[in-house]
């Protein structure tokens, strides 16, 4: 059995680590350099580092602050926000990155998920999906819309389809976020993320909601995600990586522990 991964999430903004609750009101919370060294030193599996407006400012992401991330990290790094073509993800590689995630780009032209796994490999492909939950229709039959823009434009889309399409489309990966359990620290939406992950082969991350370390374990076994995006608990020192991982290895749950 593969060990299951934990992945703190910097969301930076104007160079700027930041958190909201369910997309909104964002405050600032430190330096996303600092903070991503301190996560690879304590034993996080891997990072994703998000520039999240820049897709709706309609700019390129911010290659320094990504080149400074990855010159003090040792670990995995995924990053998005702001990249809208093969050149764009290549410039994120070369940046240092491992992995490119792709969210809103993806949804106004799917092809560019097949493009970058062409030229890169579907390892390095990350797709984000943004979700809310809706009333079930004809259209969003699963009951669960894709949303875009950091959480801004409804797409009409259905997020169990759409799953189904980008694994098509040769993505390695789903990094699956709940809009509605974002930053509240009350768990994570455990029937989106199996839904998801019952669905489609490649690996799904689960994320917003994560309040403690058992909300974790909840997504890791009976959501059947393949890791778990973390963000609040730590940012703000309630728990550490290395307190986390101990809580799930006493669990049953196999994690990589380096220490």
């Amino acid at each position: 059995m593969l060990s299951k991964r934990i992945i703190p999430c910097l969301d930076v903004r104007d160079g700027r680590l930041t958190k909201g609750v369910k997309f909104k009101g964002n405050v600032d919370i430190g330096d996303p350099v600092d903070m991503a060294k301190f996560y690879s030193d304590e034993g996080a599996d891997e990072l994703v580092f998000y520039d999240i407006t820049a897709s709706s400012e309609g700019r390129g992401i911010m290659l320094r602050v990504v080149e400074e991330v990855a010159s003090k990290t040792f670990i995995p790094f995924s990053v998005g926000g702001g990249i809208r073509n093969v050149a764009d993800m290549r410039a994120v590689l070369l940046a240092g990155a491992e992995k490119i995630s792709v969210n809103s780009a993806a949804v106004r032209a799917p092809e560019i998920i097949s493009q970058g796994a062409a030229a890169f490999g579907s390892q390095c492909v990350v797709v984000g999906m943004d979700v809310l939950k809706v009333p079930v229709t004809l259209e969003i039959p699963s009951g669960y819309e894709v949303v875009i823009h950091g959480g801004r434009t409804p797409t009409g889309m259905d997020a169990l389809a759409w799953a189904r399409r980008v694994q098509e489309l040769g993505a390695g990966e789903i990094c699956l976020n709940s809009i509605d359990a974002d930053g509240t620290k009350e768990g994570y939406e455990l029937t989106l993320t199996r839904l998801i992950a019952e669905s489609v082969s490649i690996p799904v991350i689960a994320s917003g909601g994560a309040g403690k370390p058992e909300h974790m374990a909840d997504a890791l076994t009976q959501g059947l995600a393949s890791a778990a995006l973390i963000a609040s608990i730590v940012h703000y020192g309630e728990y550490t990586i290395r307190g986390i991982k101990d809580i799930l290895a006493n669990q049953g749950i196999k994690v990589r522990q380096v220490w």
